[in-house]
Formats: C-alpha cells, sequence, structure tokens
C-alpha cells in the first residue's frame, strides 16, 4: 500500500519543481496561457542550495537527506558507461522554438526523443547551468546543457527493475561496486526522467557548435526572468552526431533543483561542446551563477546530513 506520508510529499513536489528540472514535463506543466514561472528557489544565500530543504520541508526532503544525488564527480575509470547503439537520442529541426527565463536557467522548448533499451521518452526541454554541474576527474566546465526527458509510460513491472538494469557504480576510493537495488514508486515524481547532458569548453579557435550560437543569439530578448521570446531555426543534426560519435557516462541520481527527486537516468557524453568566449560571456550575464555543488559519492550519506551530526558534537 502507498503510504500517506509519500502521497503528500509528492502533491507538495509538484508546485516545489514548477520552475525546476522538471518544467514542461507533466509533473510541471507550463501555464496554459503561456506566461513563464519564475523559480521560487536560487543559488545564492538562504535561497541556495544548502538551504533548498528549508524552503519547503514536505517536498525537498531529498535535498538534504538522499544519497544518490547529483550532480557527481564523474571518475572516469569507476563511471558506468552506456552504449550509444542502445541509445537513440533524437530531436527534429524546428523553424523556431520558444526560449524563455525561469530566473535560474534559460530554456529552450522543443520536441524530442530518447531511445533505451527498456523506455522511450519524450523532450520537454532543455536548457543550461554555468557553471558545469557534473565534473569528470575534478575538472569543470564553463557550461552544461540537459536535455530533460519524460517516459511516455511504464508499467508497474517496468517500475521495479533490478539492479541490472542500472550500470554498476563503483566507489573509486574502495573499489567496492555498489550494487543499486533502486525501485521507484508510482508516487515518486522522477521516477520517469532522463536527462542526456553535454558539458562544453571554451574554444581556443573562437568556434562555437552553430546550434548554440543559434540559441544564445536571443539572450538580450529574455535578460529579465519572467520573459520570453522565439528562436529562429534550430537545427540539432550535429548534436546528434557528437552524441553518437562519442562515448557516454550513465549513472542514476537526481534532479539538480528542487525537490532533488532520485531514480533520474543521466547519460552524459563525454566529449566537450566547443563554445568562443563571447557566447559564454553573454551567457553567464544572463544565466548568472546556477549550478548545485558537487554532491557525495553515490550510496553515500548526504553531505548535508554529515554536517548536521558534526555540528551536533
Amino acid at each position: 500500500m502507498v503510504r500517506i506520508s509519500h502521497i503528500a510529499a509528492f502533491a507538495a513536489s509538484l508546485s516545489a519543481a514548477s520552475a525546476s528540472c522538471l518544467s514542461g514535463t507533466k509533473l510541471a506543466a507550463r501555464a496554459a496561457d503561456g506566461t513563464v514561472a519564475v523559480s521560487k528557489f536560487n543559488y545564492t544565500g538562504a535561497g541556495g542550495p544548502l538551504n533548498w530543504f528549508s524552503l519547503n520541508t514536505s517536498a525537498n526532503s531529498a535535498c538534504s537527506k538522499g544519497k544518490f544525488q547529483s550532480p557527481i564527480d564523474i571518475v572516469t575509470q569507476a563511471i558506468g558507461y552506456a552504449s550509444t547503439a542502445s541509445l537513440n537520442f533524437s530531436v527534429p529541426a524546428v523553424t523556431s522554438a520558444k526560449f524563455e527565463n525561469l530566473g535560474t536557467n534559460v530554456e529552450v522548448v522543443v520536441n524530442g526523443t530518447l531511445v533505451t533499451s527498456n523506455l522511450t521518452y519524450t523532450l520537454a526541454q532543455f536548457h543550461f547551468h554555468t557553471p558545469s554541474e557534473h565534473r569528470i576527474d575534478e575538472e569543470y566546465f564553463p557550461l552544461e546543457a540537459h536535455f530533460v526527458f519524460e517516459s511516455e509510460g511504464m508499467s508497474m513491472s517496468q517500475r521495479h527493475h533490478p539492479a541490472s538494469s542500472w550500470p554498476n557504480i563503483i566507489h573509486a576510493s574502495t573499489g567496492s561496486v555498489f550494487v543499486l537495488l533502486l525501485y521507484t514508486m508510482l508516487t515518486d515524481p522522477a521516477s520517469d526522467i532522463a536527462v542526456v547532458a553535454f558539458v562544453f569548453q571554451l574554444s581556443q579557435f573562437g568556434y562555437s557548435a552553430p546550434l548554440f550560437d543559434s540559441v544564445f543569439a536571443h539572450l538580450d530578448d529574455i535578460a529579465t526572468p519572467g520573459t520570453f521570446t522565439k528562436t529562429g531555426p534550430l537545427d540539432f543534426a550535429g548534436l546528434e552526431k557528437h552524441f553518437n560519435d562519442h562515448g557516454v557516462y550513465a549513472y542514476t541520481g537526481s534532479l539538480t533543483t528542487p525537490p532533488c527527486s532520485e531514480n533520474v537516468a543521466w547519460y552524459i557524453s563525454t566529449e566537450p561542446v566547443p563554445l568562443n568566449v563571447q557566447t559564454y560571456n553573454a551567457v553567464k550575464k544572463v544565466v548568472k551563477f546556477n549550478a548545485r555543488y558537487t554532491q557525495n559519492t553515490l550510496g553515500l550519506d548526504n553531505l548535508l546530513e554529515l554536517s548536521a551530526a558534526a555540528l551536533q558534537h
């Protein structure tokens, strides 16, 4: 039987997720009148990641207590890898797309699909974090893009996959294997979510991937939170090729914004996307700082719980 507490937490999380990573999914649908919801959390002081739990204690519990939180430092000798042959990442070209400022990030609303060996996902939106949220062997990057997908539907049996469905996660410091006996409940707002991520590296030759030059050309139009505009044509063929031509890190983590819900499937391209300095400066001027701090090793105690316990002694 589903516990009442789980139902209450799920209901509370819907409002908390309205301007988070879940934006545009069924769990955080956009306003029918087209207005853009502005985030109630941020990345500074009392509104920042260290205090997200306090902003909504019923919805944001995982932010301070979850043991499979994102982002992480990706240890390349330990992380799981996904075969691109088992993943179909597809985003059709568009003549224009809605580009909006949620206050804590800017996002582009387009259609697309991600097909894995188990599920078919639909694209809700993609957005950006600066600097990157994930690190690779402790190296951070100037920018990271998240393409957020939700599953088209799961049966009850599909929601209770054994650990063999997910990559093994290696504890780099001890070499022990954490077998993730993860299962999701119908009330978990993140159980249907997958994220395809790309980190960016500044190009010494002043080159940017054309897709992102096309997106960021319209940043000045949405400099104010709560505003939106339309982009020009966007062609994702180059990004699809980039994803298919390189390796993919894979692990099971969480949303990187409140409510920090877990059981999110992460697929991160191993090869950075090029970005020129001029474009990067324009991005960070509008987006500002919006990266959650690196979380503890998957499966270990939440860093906030460890700090709270230490303060009590």
